[in-house]
């Protein structure tokens, strides 16, 4: 979903999150349609290594695997970027590439929602965005020089059903079925404000007839919005978020039809009640959903990427990328289970090389080489349960403590909660220059992202957190809180 309130809501947006840190490989093979060797029970072996959530600091995500790498976007707001890792465990380190920017005044505000599909030897990019005002928001599509996801890109096209030529429309997706391309997106029909839209396409940057309306369940009447889609067992699953993404209780739904049947007509599509990827307030998962999929390197597991957050209140912050696996049941539906609190430990996809990362946890604790020592008075416990990795943490106030990882690897991303009465940490490594860091979140949120090392050369490496005893005009107090590291070897 959109980083912001729908007009009928009266919330105002929150900013995008700005921590540092394909689907389809041919126009006839859908991304997660399973051939019948991925029907058979998996035979590979199994992943070397793991990962654990989030992947990137920002929402509506986007990912495929092609040509020995994974590629992702997330909405940034002024820009389209993309980061291209060989690892899922390395993705949160990546260094983004910029793959487009706009001068044109009506379209280069509140870029949103990017996908990106291969149709022959070229990469078609679907994005919506306005002039700053959101309701002008609408749909286009970019076209890659040459056969790279990462573009470069040029502008190709406005994507404008007949009978919606000049209305609110977000969140193209691309469903392919019978050989035929249709711009499937959330808009303006009779059934709500942000209602999902089915049209005509001729090629991937021309839309050929008028959109037809799906009265899509959703368990709220806000929206429904992000439709994407699976082809599996003789039907097209359909799935898309529901609800606003700013509450805790923003969902995915689905409907379904046959292979074999007409999109466009809305009758053909099946609604499946409930929801089937929702809140788990015992993980500390809120409003996941906007999601995409992908497939392992090795094409044998189909695997959900969403956005999701770590509070429940309403809010558009804290919207981070996680991902994991999913399966599929008896009757031919998929199966996605519950989403899994983040910096929950996960096998890598199969066929995923590894990225040799390990965590240090705030207890010493680590799954590879490295600690942490303390000096001065910190306090610890368990009291932030699923708010945080191993369900424990350190925090202290008093100037001057300090924590101080030790490490063997190229990089290292500290991660910690954020909350109303944190302040300043003065961080440094290799007792290098200090640089202050803002633990404070105007909303309580776990396992945050806190501050991300440059590269370094491997070896051995510390990394000091002081705390400053400081904190900013919005904050109650000074606290400075550890929870975990994560550490990259390459």
């Amino acid at each position: 979903m959109s980083p912001r309130p729908r007009p009928r809501l009266l919330l105002l947006a929150a900013a995008l999150l700005g921590l540092v840190l394909g689907l389809l490989p041919t126009a006839t093979v859908p991304a997660a349609a399973a051939s019948p060797a991925a029907a058979q029970p998996r035979a590979a072996a199994a992943a070397a290594g793991t990962f654990r959530n989030p992947l990137n600091t920002g929402p509506d995500p986007f990912m495929t695997h092609w040509n020995g790498a994974y590629y992702l976007t997330t909405t940034q707001g002024d820009s389209i970027k993309m980061w291209r890792s060989p690892s899922l465990g390395t993705l949160l380190t990546a260094d983004p590439v910029t793959v487009w920017t706009d001068t044109d005044p009506s379209r280069n505000r509140n870029m949103w929602a990017p996908e990106f599909y291969r149709f022959g030897d070229r990469w078609y990019l679907y994005y919506t965005a306005d002039d700053g005002i959101d309701e002008h928001h609408r749909l286009y599509v970019l076209e890659s020089e040459r056969d790279d996801p990462a573009g470069p890109y040029h502008f190709k096209a406005k994507l404008t059903p007949p009978n919606h030529a000049d209305d609110f429309a977000i969140d193209a997706g691309v469903l392919q079925l019978g050989g035929r391309l249709y711009l499937a997106y959330s808009g303006i029909n009779q059934y709500q404000h942000n209602g999902l839209n089915i049209a005509p396409m001729s090629n991937p940057y021309t839309v050929s007839g008028n959109a037809v309306a799906l009265d899509a369940a959703g368990g709220c009447p806000e929206v429904r919005e992000g439709p994407e889609f699976l082809y599996r067992n003789g039907r097209v699953w359909m799935t898309y978020s529901a609800c606003d993404t700013g509450k805790p209780d923003y969902q995915v739904w689905m409907m379904s039809m046959p292979l074999t049947a007409d999109p466009l007509v809305p009758g053909n599509w099946q609604q499946h009640q409930g929801a089937v990827f929702s809140r788990a307030d015992d993980r500390g998962v809120f409003g996941p959903g906007h999601h995409a999929f992908f497939r392992s390197p090795d094409g044998t597991e189909d695997w959900i990427v969403h956005h999701a957050k770590t509070t429940s209140q309403y809010t558009y912050s804290d919207r981070t990328t996680r991902a994991q696996k999913f399966t599929w049941r008896a009757d031919g539906s998929p199966d996605f289970g519950r989403p899994l609190a983040m910096g929950a430990t996960q096998d890598l996809p199969s066929g995923d090389p590894g990225s040799g990362n390990y965590w240090i946890n705030d207890d010493g604790r680590s799954s590879g080489p490295g600690g942490v020592t303390y000096t001065g008075s910190w306090n610890s416990g368990t009291g932030c349960a699923t708010q945080c990795f191993w369900s424990d943490d350190h925090w202290s106030d008093r100037a001057g403590a300090t924590a101080t990882f030790s490490f063997t690897g190229t990089r290292i991303v500290l991660l910690s909660v954020k909350d109303t009465g944190n302040g300043y940490a003065a961080v440094s490594v290799d007792g290098g220059p200090e640089q202050r860091v803002d633990f404070h979140g105007p909303i309580r949120v776990g396992e945050a992202v806190q501050y991300v090392s440059p590269r370094l050369p491997y070896g051995r490496h510390t990394l000091r957190v002081r705390v400053t005893g400081e904190h900013n005009s919005q904050s109650r107090a000074s606290f400075v809180s550890v929870d975990r590291a994560e550490v990259y070897v390459n």
